[in-house]
């Protein structure tokens, strides 16, 4: 039997946001969790897609069809999803769920439920700062925390992007919280995330690992942007911060290499800092 993988490195926990760094966010659950166990990671941020693609979900169905389909799931189907990855040493530490900001609050309250059952800590997403407040009411009902993910727009007011773009959100319940992405942060503010973290790590779901520049810049190979990597994984490191520090790859993949290989060095790289 091969031996279970374990990314869990001078108590940091790092792992990845999946599929989507694997280039196809419809991947099944099965070429999923092989790619991950390639890359000897034993956590990950996992999008509902193969979750819902591996228990059957219709294909190009109507919404009313797939919705109906999502009602009638069990909390059985989900653990022996769970089970699959637990098995193989791979914890789902937070479900991502890229389409919530269109669901009804009963969807919602499904999206909940399957985040429990998988053995998520918390539950990200992508939505407008408006939507918070109906979120958030549904992540205290089901005590389940959301980590609402931030990007470079700091002109738009729905955006999660400057250091007071959460505030808001966080005063609407205790279970609003903040996936910081690190990368994202230095290209929209041009100052490092260090003094945010420190302030906030205790409404922080998880953080996504990249290197970008500042300025808007592009994203680009870890170490070789404005990034303070280094730093912030040594602080979580220093503070025994919990949350997952889930590496989340973006830049190009250059001529001659292929993605598996760049998050490879992008493992790496995060696994020499902290052992």
């Amino acid at each position: 039997m091969a031996a279970k993988p374990d990314s869990l490195w001078g108590g940091v926990q790092v792992g990845i946001n999946v599929p989507y760094s694997y280039g196809n966010n419809n991947m099944s659950a099965e070429e999923t969790l092989r790619n991950t166990l390639q890359l000897g990671l034993s956590a990950v941020e996992l999008r509902t897609q193969p979750v819902e693609s591996f228990l059957g979900a219709p294909a190009a169905a109507a919404a009313g069809e797939l919705t109906k389909w999502r009602l009638t799931r069990t909390v059985e189907q989900f653990q022996t999803f769970h089970k699959k990855y637990e098995d193989a040493g791979v914890a789902i530490q937070i479900l991502k769920v890229d389409w919530i900001q269109d669901a009804t609050d009963e969807v919602a309250d499904y999206c909940f439920t399957m985040a429990r059952a998988l053995g998520a800590q918390a539950l990200s997403c992508e939505i407008p700062q408006s939507k918070t407040q109906w979120l958030g009411a549904i992540a205290t009902k089901h005590r389940v925390m959301v980590g609402y993910h931030g990007h470079q727009a700091t002109n738009d007011p729905e955006k999660f992007a400057g250091p007071e773009s959460w505030d808001k959100a966080m005063s609407y319940s205790q279970y609003n919280g903040i996936n910081l992405d690190i990368g994202h942060f230095v290209a929209a503010n041009n100052i490092s995330p260090i003094p945010f973290m420190q302030k906030y790590h205790e409404r922080i779901t998880h953080i996504h690992v990249k290197d970008m520049k500042m300025h808007g810049g592009p994203a680009v190979a870890f170490g070789t942007g404005d990034v303070p990597i280094k730093d912030v994984l040594r602080l979580m490191q220093k503070e025994k911060w919990k949350f997952q520090a889930t590496i989340e790859f973006e830049y190009r993949v250059p001529e001659g290499s292929t993605r598996m290989a760049e998050i490879g060095k992008c493992v790496e790289y995060c696994r020499e800092i902290l052992i």
